[in-house]
């Protein structure tokens, strides 16, 4: 009997174990809400630094972590089902601590560069295997709630990185608000200031590399990789013997004896894979194209145009972080009721609209307060969709036997998605403007609300096992 047909009354659930696992494991979705904006609230201080005006130069500072991003996929898809994924989780808290401490000591910008790609790595290793991690761990019926748990600790990262680089830029209090590139350049700001905002993970990052040791591996991955034995004392100390003996039964039923640890690319090939595959590029590619990246890493700039100074640009970029994190919490209580393509539906319709608004708002010169609270809308929209389901639905769509490698596609779509939108905005934005930007926004997620109605499957309330074969 699988556990689809249980009552999960009937599952005793340590309910305490795995919370300290899921939060353990999130603390990786944590460093990389961190180390993904604090760039964002870095930028007008560094660029004087090192003297950036090209758009190419200011394209390459925001978007360099992205290609160790895009490493990181590529590392997961070859090594995930082979090494695991506590391994590269713990190689990804070491990467973080080097990459704070390095960025932060940098004094060209060739070393900051390569300091933020070694964060990239570990950024794409730790927002790829954290939720997968927590979703092979999970009771089926709550699986959603703690894979965005993940999610609410990259809020939580992002908010936390907004308000240190909020802090610390008040701290040099002889900085005119409407100071020049020269003045900041000179000032205690533009020498030291946004080196502490990078400095600041070294303490959390630390944190994650030691706690994961003492985190089980994924019980999934264990029998996988025929450690059977390994994987019932994981499951019996999450749901007790019976919930281990049926876990392992559903298991081993969508495996087959001889690709138990072994990984055969060529499955990606096999049906219903390709479709699979395809729906979780698109959904990667469509969180980052539509647009809300760029108001992360270009925020400054953003409210600049709508006619705030400095100190007034900092503070509205702390109110996204804590839009950000509240609006995770809708998700936390809504994904397992509600299924993953409703809220997907909602987030892209919404937003297809309110990209048609800011872009107005900047045709019609009508900045300030309607713009942050339009903009604001806009991310909470946002967070409690597109953010959060791309990954639980790629957590949940493929098959155990090539589960590591065929998220890591998905994760490297969503870099290579990322890379391009925050790489070349600063060329379209002078192209087509600020409205037309937004508009361009607009029509992707309208795209995207199409896609979504007419092609993912609903996947809530079951088990992985379950998925795998009604999928097939």
């Amino acid at each position: 009997m699988g556990l689809e047909q249980n009552n999960s009354t009937e599952f005793q659930y340590n309910q305490r174990y795995i919370w300290l696992i899921s939060l353990t494991a999130a603390l990786g979705g944590f460093l990389f809400g961190y180390d993904w904006v604090v760039i964002g609230g870095a930028k007008p201080f560094y660029e004087p630094y090192f003297n950036i005006t090209s758009t190419s130069d200011q394209g390459w500072g925001q978007s360099s972590a992205l290609v160790g991003c895009m490493v990181g996929a590529i590392l997961c898809i070859i090594l995930s089902d082979k090494l695991g994924r506590k391994r590269l989780l713990i190689f990804s808290g070491f990467l973080f601590s080097l990459s704070a401490l390095g960025t932060a000591l940098s004094e060209t910008f060739w070393w900051f560069n390569a300091y933020r790609i070694v964060g990239g790595v570990a950024m794409g290793i730790a927002l790829n295997l954290s939720p997968l991690y927590i979703a092979e761990i999970s009771p089926p019926e709550k699986r959603g709630m703690f894979v965005t748990i993940n999610q609410l600790l990259v809020m939580v990262g992002v908010l936390l990185a907004q308000l240190c680089n909020w802090q610390i830029s008040l701290i040099d209090t002889s900085l005119p608000e409407n100071a020049s590139f020269e003045v900041i350049a000179a000032s205690w700001s533009g020498q030291m200031a946004w080196r502490w905002m990078f400095g600041a993970e070294i303490i959390p990052a630390l944190l994650f590399f030691l706690l994961m040791f003492l985190v089980p591996e994924s019980a999934r991955w264990l029998v996988k990789n025929n450690q059977v034995n390994n994987a019932k004392k994981v499951l019996e100390k999450i749901g007790g013997k019976y919930y281990s003996e049926v876990s392992i039964a559903d298991i081993k039923n969508t495996l087959h004896q001889g690709d138990l640890g072994k990984v055969h690319f060529k499955d990606l090939l096999k049906k219903p894979l390709p479709k699979l595959i395809g729906i979780g590029i698109f959904l990667a590619f469509l969180q980052q194209w539509s647009g809300v990246n760029v108001v992360i890493y270009y925020a400054a700039d953003i409210f600049q145009a709508a006619g705030y100074n400095l100190k007034q640009m900092m503070l509205n970029i702390v109110v996204i972080g804590g839009v950000m994190v509240l609006s995770v919490f809708i998700t936390i209580f809504t994904v397992d009721r509600f299924g993953r393509k409703k809220l997907l539906l909602i987030g892209t319709g919404a937003m297809s609209i309110l990209y048609g608004l800011i872009g107005y708002s900047f045709s019609v010169d009508q900045g300030g307060l309607v713009i942050v609270l339009l903009v604001l809308t806009n991310v909470m929209f946002y967070s409690f969709t597109l953010a959060p389901l791309l990954w639980v639905v790629l957590s949940e769509i493929f098959p155990t036997r090539i589960r590591g490698a065929a998220i890591s596609i998905g994760a490297l779509a969503h870099w290579l998605g990322n890379f391009t939108l925050t790489y070349f905005f600063p060329a379209i934005k002078e192209n087509l403007g600020w409205a037309n930007n937004f508009w361009l926004y607009g029509l992707i997620c309208a795209f995207g609300f199409v896609v979504v109605y007419l092609v993912l499957p609903e996947t809530k309330g079951k088990t992985l096992e379950q998925l795998e074969q009604d999928l097939n």
